[in-house]
C-alpha cells in the first residue's frame, strides 16, 4: 500500500505540472496578453504600447521562462526605467521600487508561497482563493450531507425490490432528477419558493404560516459569512438533486446486482430474515460503486456549481472561475488552475484507497 501511495503520487505531481504548463501555455497565447494590456490600460493603446506594457512586466518572455518563472525556479523579470528626474528605476515581479536593494528577493513563485497578484481584484491570488474556496467548501458540505444519504436511501430501496411498483417509481424521480440541469430546477425552485408573488409563499403567507414574505430566499449573497436555512437551502437543494440521481442509479444497480448472488439466495433458504440479509450482507457490498462515484462528486461539485452560484449570488470558487476568465486574470486563472488539479487528483486517490478497504478480494499489485 505504501508502494504505492508513493508511486501515485509522483504521478499526480507530474500530472498536475503538465496540465498546469497547458494551461499556462493558453492563458499566455498573444490575443489573451493583449486584451490583459488594453483591459488593465487602455483598450485604445496602440500596437506598441501594448508591446511596451506587456514587455515592462516580463510578459513577452519565452514561455518555458516565464512558466519557471511562475513556478519560482528561475529568477523573477525585472525592469528597469528612468523617470523624468534622470533617477533609475528598477522594478520586478518579486518586488517593488520602493523595496530596498537588500531585501529584494530573486525567486518568486508558487514554491516560495507567492501566486501573484490579481489584475482585476486588486489583491494576492492566495488569499482570494483560499477565502473563496472555503465558500463553496461550505456548500459542497451542505450538500453532501443532504446528497449522498438520499441518493442511497433512494437506490437501497429501489434495488431491493427490483422491478416493483416502488423500484418503477424511484427509478423515475432518479432519471427526471439527474436529467433537469441547474440552471432550471434552481429558478424552479426560486419561483415556487422564493417568490412574493408567485408560488407557495403567498399562500403560506396568507394562512399566516410564515411571518416573511417569501419560505426561502433567492440570494445566497449573505450566506458566504453569515449561512442561515433560509437563504442557503435552495443552492444546496439545486446542487443536491441533480447529483443525487446518478449516484441513487449507481446505487440501485449494484444492490440489485447483489440482490441476486448465490450467497444472498443460500441466506435466504436458510431462514434469514429479508431485513438481516439487506443489512449484514448486502448492504456493504452493494455500496463499493457508489462509493467510488461519490467521491468523484468532489470534482464535480467544485466546478460544476459555476451555474448554481451564479443563480443564487454566491461568492464561490466557481463564480470566481468565471469571474478570472472573463477579465483575463492570468494569476488568478493559474492558481485556480492549480488548486482543481490538485483536489480532482486527491479524490482520485482516496477513492482507489477506499475502495481496497471496503472490498477486501481487491489487493494492489
Amino acid at each position: 500500500m505504501g508502494t504505492f501511495i508513493i508511486r501515485r503520487l509522483g504521478q499526480m505531481l507530474l500530472t498536475a505540472l503538465c496540465l498546469t504548463f497547458i494551461v499556462f501555455f493558453m492563458t499566455n497565447l498573444t490575443p489573451n496578453l493583449e486584451k490583459l494590456a488594453k483591459t488593465q490600460g487602455n483598450f485604445r493603446m496602440s500596437d506598441e504600447a501594448v508591446n511596451s506594457w506587456l514587455s515592462d512586466r516580463g510578459y513577452l518572455a519565452p514561455l518555458p521562462y516565464k512558466f519557471g518563472q511562475w513556478v519560482g525556479v528561475v529568477p523573477g523579470w525585472t525592469n528597469e526605467k528612468t523617470d523624468n528626474d534622470g533617477q533609475t528605476i528598477v522594478t520586478g515581479r518579486c518586488f517593488l521600487a520602493a523595496t530596498p536593494v537588500e531585501d529584494r528577493a530573486r525567486f518568486c513563485g508558487v514554491l516560495q508561497g507567492f501566486w501573484g497578484y490579481s489584475s482585476v481584484f486588486k489583491t494576492d491570488v492566495d488569499a482570494l482563493v483560499a477565502k473563496r474556496l472555503s465558500a463553496t467548501g461550505k456548500l459542497m458540505g451542505f450538500v453532501l450531507l443532504l446528497m449522498v444519504p438520499m441518493a442511497l436511501i433512494v437506490g437501497i430501496l429501489a434495488g431491493m425490490r427490483e422491478g416493483s411498483n416502488l423500484d418503477r417509481t424511484l427509478s423515475t424521480f432518479s432519471i427526471a432528477s439527474t436529467a433537469t440541469p441547474e440552471y432550471v430546477s434552481g429558478v424552479i425552485f426560486i419561483a415556487l419558493l422564493a417568490s412574493s408573488k408567485f408560488g407557495i409563499s403567498p399562500i403560506l403567507a396568507d394562512w399566516g404560516w410564515i411571518d416573511t414574505k417569501t419560505l426561502f430566499l433567492g440570494s445566497a449573497k449573505k450566506a458566504v459569512d453569515d449561512a442561515t436555512f433560509r437563504n442557503f437551502f435552495l443552492p444546496v437543494l439545486t446542487i443536491s438533486l441533480y447529483g443525487m440521481g446518478y449516484i441513487a442509479r449507481m446505487t440501485r444497480a449494484s444492490m440489485a446486482e447483489v440482490m441476486t448472488a448465490q450467497y444472498i439466495r443460500t441466506a435466504r433458504l436458510k431462514g434469514v430474515s429479508f431485513r438481516n440479509v439487506v443489512m449484514k450482507h448486502a448492504l456493504r457490498n452493494a455500496l463499493i460503486a457508489p462509493f467510488t462515484v461519490i467521491m468523484l462528486q468532489v470534482p464535480w461539485l467544485l466546478n460544476g456549481v459555476v451555474i448554481v452560484e451564479y443563480l443564487f449570488a454566491y461568492d464561490g470558487f466557481g463564480r470566481l472561475l468565471v469571474e478570472a476568465a472573463r477579465g483575463n486574470d492570468i494569476e488568478l486563472l493559474m492558481a485556480i488552475s492549480v488548486v482543481s488539479v490538485i483536489l480532482v487528483l486527491l479524490t482520485q486517490l482516496i477513492s482507489d484507497i477506499g475502495y481496497v478497504f471496503l472490498n477486501p478480494r481487491i489487493r494492489i499489485s
